[in-house]
């Protein structure tokens, strides 16, 4: 996961790059709290959130991805969406399952 997740998102900065957008440099809001949450916790408390937080996240990134893919005005962007989301609904699947 972390590998596919690495090759996206330099493809994206690269994608990002040409079309003159400029990507978030830090967490936002929400991640930071996430990340401040996790920070506490240990062992299978841990665990258990850290995977509600994967399932949600990833949630979210397939929703997006579709909706760039099936409506995105730029076509780069719009490929680069139709390309990664087998990858996203896979991670997906995963994490549900190591979820459950």
């Amino acid at each position: 996961m972390v590998q596919d997740h690495t090759k996206v998102n330099q493809e994206l900065m690269t994608i990002a790059s040409g079309l003159r957008i400029d990507l978030p440099k830090t967490l936002d809001a929400e991640h930071e709290r996430m990340r401040q949450k996790l920070a506490g916790l240990h062992g299978k408390a841990f665990d258990e959130q850290y995977m509600r937080d994967m399932v949600e996240d990833h949630n979210k990134a397939v929703n997006l991805f579709q909706q760039q893919a099936k409506a995105g005005r730029n076509s780069e962007l719009k490929q680069f969406a139709q390309k990664t989301l087998p990858t996203l609904e896979n991670h997906l699947k995963m994490a549900k399952e190591t979820q459950a």
